[in-house]
């Protein structure tokens, strides 16, 4: 058999988000596309929740522990820590790690490839100065750079930071763990066997919709009594989302971060994603996944994924209150319907979006870059 593909995936920190909690789905997928990976995170954030997620997958990420950007001693400390790792190639994730992960490895002639896993600018003129600088990276230290959708990569080519024959739209995939008994996941998070159950799964920060999915159920509280918004994850807006929710009494569950997702959704008949801007959300493959129907805004790479009155129901963006709760309304009122699209949504993800898939998909990538196994890593001391 040949040797897998040794590949150090380096990333900004392992916080709550879509690209931190990725990597565990890579890892379980990794050994259908002939790839061994391991994991470097440059900054402790939050207590790096995403962590545990690799851990149980086998792979111990390792803290860079950089204090600052383009410092001449943490960009060392960057190139050492790859140096250690002695990867066939580097993969970073987020500006950060693009900038200096793509620094230091090309220093050690190391190939790299950067993945994309946003479309937006950041506000105010240092942290465009930022996005620029890490662009700059990208397009002198990364032989491919990957962006998670189609809609995410005509974005990118849309800044002028890049050439098209160099950009790439590879979609993720998530690792399909077990679901969880329904009737016991109820249980636990005080929920009755009739309810009719919402799921949202998000960071809870600004422009992912809590506050639209809060009012669409307070709306379809009218009609749906027996309607519940289960809000999983956690993050710099927990306090807004947790006030705007009180007024829904027991309508509304708080889990936090979660690392069980997989297990929640079997508590769920609908995956809610209201957002303003999205390039591939996690929380939609995970929907499909579970064999769930999905309400989504039909902004950037969401309508790769659901395929309008197939799938699941497209809201238009900006999404509004009144659109979320009538899309849900024809799914809660019709199990047949909620059934016959969340069947459909598990074939399509069992026919592009699993995690082998994506890891055979980033092989090919990696191999285009010339990128080759070099044999056993050195043992460490």
């Amino acid at each position: 058999m040949a040797a897998p593909l040794r590949v150090h995936h380096l990333i900004a920190s392992l916080t709550w988000g879509g690209a931190e909690t990725l990597l565990a789905h890579l890892a379980a997928g990794a050994p259908a596309g002939g790839l061994e990976i391991s994991v470097g995170y440059l900054l402790e954030r939050d207590g790096s929740p995403a962590a545990a997620a690799l851990r149980a997958r086998g792979v111990e990420p390792r803290l860079v522990g950089v204090r600052s950007l383009l410092a001449p001693s943490d960009l060392r400390r960057v190139r050492r820590h790859l140096s250690a790792a002695a990867p066939d190639l580097v993969h970073t994730h987020l500006g950060y790690a693009d900038l200096m992960g793509g620094l230091a490895a090309r220093s050690l002639g190391l190939p790299v490839v950067s993945t994309v896993h946003v479309m937006e600018r950041s506000p105010g003129s240092r942290e465009r100065v930022k996005d620029e600088l890490m662009a700059l990276a990208r397009r002198r230290c990364a032989a491919r750079v990957v962006c998670v959708s189609e809609s995410a990569r005509r974005w990118y080519l849309a800044t002028g930071w890049d050439r098209p024959e160099r950009v790439l739209a590879v979609p993720n995939g998530v690792a399909a763990d077990g679901r969880g008994s329904r009737a016991a996941t109820r249980a636990a998070l005080g929920l009755e066997p009739d309810d009719l159950v919402v799921a949202m799964v998000a960071v809870l920060r600004p422009g992912k919709g809590h506050e639209v999915a809060l009012a669409a159920l307070a709306e379809l509280h009218r009609r749906f009594a027996a309607a519940r918004l289960v809000i999983l994850g956690d993050g710099p807006a927990r306090g807004d989302v947790a006030r705007l929710a009180a007024g829904l009494g027991d309508a509304v569950i708080l889990t936090g971060h979660r690392d069980d997702v997989p297990a929640v959704l079997a508590a769920a008949d609908v995956v809610l994603h209201p957002t303003s801007r999205d390039a591939l959300p996690s929380a939609l493959l995970e929907a499909m996944a579970a064999g769930l129907p999905a309400v989504a805004t039909a902004v950037g790479g969401i309508p790769e994924l659901v395929v309008d009155g197939q799938t699941g129901v497209l809201v238009p963006a900006p999404p509004h209150a009144r659109d979320v709760a009538a899309a849900l309304a024809r799914l809660l009122e019709d199990e047949g319907l909620r059934r016959s699209l969340g069947a459909a949504a598990r074939r399509r993800y069992e026919a592009a979006f699993t995690a082998e898939h994506w890891a055979r998909r980033l092989r090919a990538v990696y191999d285009a870059t010339g990128a080759r196994p070099a044999g056993p890593p050195p043992a460490r001391g």
